[in-house]
């Protein structure tokens, strides 16, 4: 399947970091998603109900990362790629994790995972 649905720059801000000094401050996080999601039926029925609630996705994702307070990235990504697989049955997806200003000459680091999952493993709603 080709469709997908996609959130770019979601900005959360949470504890993040192996430095001590991470730990005692909130930071930026931007997450870009994208998602494998049948768009052929909402696009038929023109109904909400048929279709992947990025709302839903994004407050799932910026709770997880609030939640989890990852001193890595790579940490982070996996943890709610595997949480956003598992909620809402979606069988492959590209996240990418960023931290801007993490190192001062560029305009930000991070990670970008893809997984995929069997139908074995999804959970959904």
């Amino acid at each position: 399947m080709a469709d997908s649905v996609k959130i770019e720059g979601l900005v959360v801000e949470t504890v993040v970091g192996v430095y001590d000094w991470e730990r005692e401050v909130a930071q930026a996080l931007v997450v870009d998603l994208e998602m494998a999601w049948d768009n052929r039926i909402p696009g038929a029925s023109d109904d909400v109900a048929d279709a992947l609630d990025y709302a839903a996705v994004s407050a799932l994702a910026e709770q997880c990362l609030k939640d989890l307070k990852p001193k890595l990235l790579e940490h982070g990504a996996e943890v709610l790629a595997e949480r956003l697989q598992r909620e809402f049955g979606i069988g492959w997806l590209r996240l990418t994790l960023r931290k801007p200003g993490a190192v001062p000459a560029a305009r930000s680091v991070g990670v970008c995972i893809e997984r995929s999952a069997s139908k074995g493993e999804l959970g959904g709603s």
